[in-house]
């Protein structure tokens, strides 16, 4: 499964790698030295199969040479969410136990203590190389940190083989070649980031082109500079509103790319169409940290303008099936639970068996717990998303986790928290509350939850309402409160 080892000995002096935030660029044969320098390094320090390394960085091409020397070695690479709050990666640090951490300055403002990641290669160098480790294909070599619906942190765990399919169902939806290019920008806590911008290109022999930040202006550069020659970027579809309003924005400047690809959210029509009319393909997609890339719609324009709000079709190297709330299967047309097979589904969750055995149907399918539908042309579309989880900016929150937080918080005698659309951001977390007296202040709200969470899981909105809405049984109705907020 090292497809980098394998382009090193087919074509060595492609450029495999270029990093933009140091300045740095590998060749394939480079790359698979540095690769097995870290290898060689970690392995000196004890690391082996089944160990886990943390790290807690901004993008940078050091970040893929440590996950692949993790993988030939055996062990878990685990890139921690730098957008959380102290106590949050305190929590995910104990929960991995991991042998090393790596990071850059991030991790000291976090009172995280790490090993300076823009050392590795250095430290590579000077270590006997690890050339000939070879992890085997169904060891799990990433482990993603996702939020569960109880608001508890789950540890996705990819295998190279799982890690491959992305590869494999990306680059057939996403008509990958050798001479494609990607622009590495989403944060590599991310599958995105991680994998879905990274391994494509190392399977067919492509390049990666690392990028820290995502600021319009400097992204549309990057986009549109000949020598970078980037043919596919990854993006939320914010960051593609982002992009049109930036004062650099030419279409004509992107006639080089195959496509920009968008997920993680709710994509508008309309929003697709300007695309459309400028001549660029802009192309939705489905997935998720436990299966990777699942769907994806063609290239083709015409097809994106009459199937504009899908997520694409599949791939035929994974089932999906659609069933009712019976397990029955859907009719096309109608609405039905996601569930999935194939050799892209997680081989488990860290330390959370009885979790991920929850997950599965009696049968052996994955429930994603996603709401869609089918189309007659066997084309899909997204009408509700993980129960109560909603979407900002691209991340995943869960209210759960944030109610814990407010559940005691002083004038507040009920709450919920649910997302609502917001302009900027996709959707914000609102927070619904009956007050034991007057009204609170957002800003109140803020402060006290600043530092327990991650800022974008923070209510950008309250409202408070006289009682929260339940069903027979009691149960908060989620969908009443979104109704509110719009009213």
């Amino acid at each position: 499964m090292d497809y980098v080892r394998f382009h090193a000995q087919l074509h060595g002096k492609k450029l495999a790698v270029h990093d933009l935030v140091s300045n740095r660029s590998w060749t394939y044969a480079q790359f698979d030295g540095f690769i097995a320098g870290v290898t060689g390094y970690l392995a000196a320090k004890g690391v082996g199969e089944g160990d886990r390394v943390a790290c807690l960085s901004k993008n940078c091409a050091d970040i893929i040479a440590l996950h692949l020397a993790c993988a030939r070695l055996g062990a878990l690479f685990v890139p921690l969410n730098w957008r959380l709050s102290e106590a949050e990666i305190a929590a995910l640090i104990e929960d991995c136990e991991p042998s090393v951490i790596f990071g850059d300055e991030l991790a000291e403002e976090l009172g995280v203590d790490a090993e300076d990641i823009s050392q590795l290669e250095q430290k590579g160098e000077k270590a006997s190389q690890g050339a000939g480790c070879v992890g085997a294909g169904n060891l799990p070599s990433l482990m993603l940190y996702t939020s569960g619906t109880t608001g508890l942190p789950k540890g996705v765990m990819l295998s190279e083989n799982n890690l491959t399919e992305t590869a494999i169902n990306f680059s057939l939806l996403g008509e990958v070649d050798a001479d494609s290019s990607f622009l590495c920008e989403s944060p590599m806590f991310h599958i995105i980031g991680m994998v879905t911008s990274v391994r494509p290109a190392f399977l067919m022999g492509g390049t990666v082109v690392v990028s820290d930040r995502f600021i319009p202006e400097k992204t549309l550069d990057k986009l549109s500079d000949p020598d970078l020659k980037i043919t596919h970027y990854f993006c939320v579809p914010q960051m593609a509103v982002a992009l049109r309003a930036a004062e650099n924005f030419d279409p004509d400047r992107l006639r080089n790319m195959k496509a920009i690809f968008t997920g993680g959210a709710p994509h508008p029509e309309a929003q697709i169409r300007e695309w459309l009319q400028d001549d660029i393909p802009i192309v939705d997609g489905y997935g998720m940290s436990e299966a990777g890339t699942v769907f994806g719609m063609p290239l083709d324009k015409n097809l994106i303008d009459r199937k504009a709000g899908c997520v694409g079709i599949g791939t035929p190297r994974l089932q999906a099936r659609l069933v009712d709330a019976e397990g029955n299967l859907v009719a096309p047309g109608e609405a039905g639970e996601l569930q999935l097979k194939g050799p892209n589904i997680t081989c488990g969750y860290w330390r959370r068996e009885a979790d991920f055995e929850a997950t599965l149907t009696p049968d052996g399918w994955f429930r994603t717990g996603d709401i869609l539908t089918q189309d007659a042309d066997g084309f899909y579309k997204v009408t509700d998303r993980k129960k109560d989880m909603f979407i900002s900016g691209g991340e995943n929150v869960y209210p759960a986790e944030v109610e814990a937080l407010l559940i005691k918080y002083p004038g507040i005698a009920e709450l919920a928290v649910a997302g609502v659309p917001d302009d900027r951001w996709g959707e914000v977390g609102c927070l619904f509350y009956v007050p034991k007296a007057g009204e609170l202040a957002l800003a109140d709200i803020e402060k006290f939850l600043d530092g327990k969470l991650a800022r974008y899981k923070v209510p950008k909105r309250m409202l408070a309402i006289k009682e929260l809405p339940r069903n027979g049984v009691g149960k908060v109705l989620k969908h009443e409160l979104r109704r509110m907020a719009a009213d």
